[in-house]
């Protein structure tokens, strides 16, 4: 189609489509997304809360006992667990909200023209009929036609494979149809365009692929240690409701009740909060971590960003100010020389590439180029790694050429002196000391050629050979004065920092010794280009700086750093490190990015830099640290309590507690746990990456759980011998010192310390404390027969306290008996 029949088409105009038009297109069409991000209802959240099997098993034996035996016993059952359901409501619902709400800081951003004027909306707003602008480091946001373009190359490997950007320019009928179009998901590599969207969402090619593909984002460390946690709760659960449901019918206790009591008491081993919890401490730590510049893009990659212990990253803004400028420009002999400054900038002045630090260092040396026009322009890339622009001038038509020096010097024949051409070759050997000197030092160098070329049109990479070396361009990037400080903190914090950088090695080195950086092995991209993938493993773990690298090399590193067994982050924001973002354990990339990079990465950084991502672990490992602790309290405190409840009901006449009790035990020993996402960290939790151990939460399951039930069969004792007690006195009494037992042991376990060496988050101890006055007093309130309670005898009360108090002093001493043969097993 021609453009005036797409703009009929699409009912739009050169001038773009008005919000308003916009606004109903977006109600038509949906929003521009691959796959349409469904935000739960407030019902469905809520019914999300009862999915767990057991519970709905529960469920289902309450409508069935409510039929044939007991409709009261029923109804409290079901408002127990409604109760328990609506606390795990309330609790993802704020966390999503607030979530959703800081999402919004990072979102990709397109320029749009609307009503004639430009304005940025959120891509996922661009409709069919909307004109959108584009530009290099900009990430396609639709299918689009181009209505104009300049010099425009763009990345299409995401749908073609081919990594070489392909140039568009605009069709107007009659064939190149696809040169004349750009798909989403593809990125400009250089040069400008406006486009008019086409298709948007599962309408466009990247849609229709992704319809084909069944994919999920890669599962996290914290992802898969959550489900193997599953698995072993569920394996616990089963066998343990199995024997006591077998034990209870086998003496001959009613099903239905033997049913419910099994159930209940698998609710009661299963911390059915877990999701809830999660979800909290995740949502908090990004709030946190927002506070501290650092935005989380995916919740999940949290707990790899605590867990990471290689940093990967490249010096410029992170060993260096990354703020470049032009320190001089030689000929080849090493001195000043004008005519390299003024080729040098008209070459950044007229690029339309990506904006970066080298061309605008050399475009704030201002010159007067009247009389010079730009033909044409041979975009960088990361093969050539030169950057070429055709110019018209009074010298006729130049082809100027900048780049890494190695690589302008390949396509140089001869070299410029005093105005003369000559030979290069005897020259070479004094070019390359001349270079390794200044790398020596911590300059960058970069070189310059031109050469008079015939008009035409369009030139091509053909067209750089047999060029003029005319001189040399000398940049400085100062060391950041407090960078080797932050490497030290990141190293006390079990974070080893690799430099991954496209500069040479001498360069690399010296700003890295500069800092204060422990160079412990370097290697360059063209020693990585002849290794196995063996020898490539060994050198990533050898070595803590790359030199020289390429993206692919970049890829290569760090996913021979996770298959050794590392949790990796690689920080980055430029096109070339999209792919090396995307294959770490944790992208992170920076706010100031191009967009490949933003998109490609779990978590932004509003300021690029140590200190902000020091920051941002620290809070990473409170929230790890503090979900790990729900795990820990819930299972080993669950796990005491049903072991004791099983136990004694294969030994007593009658059910230790009713499934109603169970459920209400549950519930108020997690009232404290709920709060644990506010809860104080202490230091020495912080000091190094944890990661998930199923086997460190069995043995500490069994360990506490142990102790907890010790306590549980010493109260069954003294309500047996010492008060005589019938079942429902003993239930009464066994409920008090559960729960009590329970949300006491919270604030002994939530450390490693002795707990009162460790404060508790406030909220904390507030809940704990309001939890054990409203168990105390639940026995003596007037629905307490409701309940089957009966008041508690006062010297039970003061015996209870005693028990209590061993429980605190057991656990105490069993906690440095435990830690100290952890501490020996990890030795």
């Amino acid at each position: 189609m021609s453009h005036g029949e797409l703009f009929s088409l699409l009912k739009s105009s050169p001038s773009g489509l008005t919000d308003d038009e916009a606004a109903e297109r977006l109600k038509e069409h949906g929003p521009n997304l691959l796959k349409k991000k469904e935000r739960l209802s407030k019902a469905a959240l809520f019914l999300n809360q009862f999915k767990n099997p057991i519970v709905l098993i529960l469920l289902f034996a309450v409508v069935v006992s409510a039929v044939v035996k007991d409709f009261i016993e029923s109804a409290i059952i079901f408002v127990i667990l409604l109760a328990s359901g609506f606390l795990g409501f309330i609790q993802e619902y704020s966390a999503a909200n607030s979530v959703e709400a800081l999402l919004k800081a990072v979102k990709t951003r397109v320029t749009a023209i609307r009503g004639g004027a430009r304005k940025d909306v959120l891509m996922e707003e661009a409709v069919p009929g909307d004109i959108v602008l584009l530009s290099a480091g900009s990430r396609v946001p639709a299918d689009a036609v181009l209505l104009e373009a300049k010099d425009f190359f763009v990345n299409e490997a995401i749908l073609t494979g081919e990594t070489f950007p392909v140039e568009k320019a605009p069709f107007n009928g009659g064939g190149q149809e696809k040169r004349g179009a750009v798909f989403m998901g593809s990125s400009v590599t250089s040069g400008t365009a406006r486009a008019l969207v086409v298709n948007t969402g599962a309408k466009t090619q990247a849609g229709m692929i992704a319809r084909r593909l069944v994919s999920r984002p890669p599962e996290t460390d914290f992802e898969r240690g959550i489900r193997h946690f599953g698995y072993f709760l569920m394996e616990v659960t089963l066998v343990l409701v199995l024997i006591v449901f077998a034990v209870n019918v086998y003496f001959r206790l009613p099903v239905i009740d033997s049913l419910m009591f099994s159930l209940a008491l698998a609710v009661g081993l299963t911390p059915q909060l877990l999701p809830a919890i999660v979800s909290v401490n995740l949502s908090k730590g990004s709030l946190d971590m927002s506070k501290k510049d650092v935005i989380v893009k995916r919740l999940a990659s949290i707990e790899n960003f605590g867990t990471m212990d290689i940093l990967c990253t490249d010096k410029t803004g992170t060993l260096t100010e990354g703020k470049v400028f032009l320190d001089d420009y030689l000929d080849h002999r090493g001195r000043r020389n004008d005519k390299t400054l003024f080729y040098a900038y008209l070459n950044a002045a007229m690029q339309t590439g990506l904006a970066n630090p080298i061309d605008e260092a050399v475009t704030a040396r201002r010159h007067d180029a009247a009389g010079y026009e730009k033909v044409d322009e041979i975009p960088y890339d990361f093969e050539r790694k030169r950057l070429s622009v055709a110019v018209r001038g009074a010298e006729g038509n130049l082809l100027i050429s900048k780049g890494a020096l190695s690589h302008i010097i390949e396509v140089c024949g001869s070299i410029e002196e005093d105005g003369n051409e000559g030979p290069i070759a005897p020259h070479l050997q004094a070019i390359e000391e001349l270079y390794d000197g200044w790398s020596a030092k911590g300059i960058r160098v970069l070189g310059l050629a031109y050469r008079k070329v015939a008009e035409k049109k369009a030139y091509t990479k053909a067209d750089e050979d047999g060029m003029t070396f005319l001189g040399f361009l000398l940049f400085l990037d100062p060391p950041k004065k407090d960078a080797g400080r932050l490497i030290s903190e990141l190293g006390s914090l079990g974070i080893e920092v690799k430099i991954i950088t496209g500069d040479n090695r001498l360069i690399a080195r010296h700003v890295a010794e500069m800092v204060g950086f422990p160079v412990k092995g370097l290697i360059t991209g063209p020693e990585l280009a002849g290794m196995s993938h063996e020898a490539i493993l060994h050198a990533s773990l050898r070595c803590n700086i790359f030199a020289e690298v390429d993206p692919i090399q970049k890829e290569k590193i760090i996913l021979s750093l996770k298959n050794a067994g590392h949790v990796v982050g690689f920080l980055g924001d430029g096109i070339n490190d999209a792919s090396a973002i995307r294959a770490s354990d944790v992208g992170i990339s920076v706010d100031t990015a191009a967009d490949v990079a933003k998109d490609a990465a779990d978590i932004v950084l509003l300021e690029k830099g140590l200190e902000t991502l020091k920051d941002g672990v620290i809070e990473g490992r409170k929230t790890f640290a503090n979900t790990m602790k729900y795990v820990f309290m819930a299972t080993s405190a669950n796990f005491g309590n049903m072991f004791s409840v099983a136990g004694a009901s294969l030994l007593l006449p009658f059910l230790p507690m009713l499934p109603k009790q169970i459920l209400l035990t549950n519930l108020l020993t997690d009232l404290p746990e709920m709060t644990i996402a506010a809860d104080e960290v202490d230091s020495d939790l912080i000091k190094r990456p944890r990661r998930w151990d199923i086997g460190f939460i069995k043995r500490f399951m069994v360990f506490f759980g142990v102790i907890s039930s010790v306590f549980d069969y010493v109260t069954f004792g003294v309500l047996l011998y010492a008060f005589k007690a019938g079942p429902v006195l003993f239930r009464t009494g066994w409920f008090v010192e559960s729960v009590l037992s329970a949300s006491f042991a919270v604030l002994c376990l939530r450390t490693r310390r002795p707990f009162f060496s460790s404060r508790p988050g406030r909220l904390l101890l507030l809940t704990t404390l309001l939890t054990a006055a409203v168990t105390i007093a639940i026995p003596g309130l007037p629905f307490s027969g409701i309940l089957a309670f009966v008041p508690l005898p006062a010297s039970f009360i003061a015996g209870l306290i005693l028990i209590l108090a061993s429980y605190i002093l057991l656990i105490e001493a069993g906690k440095r008996a435990f830690y100290r043969y952890i501490s020996r097993v990890e030795r």
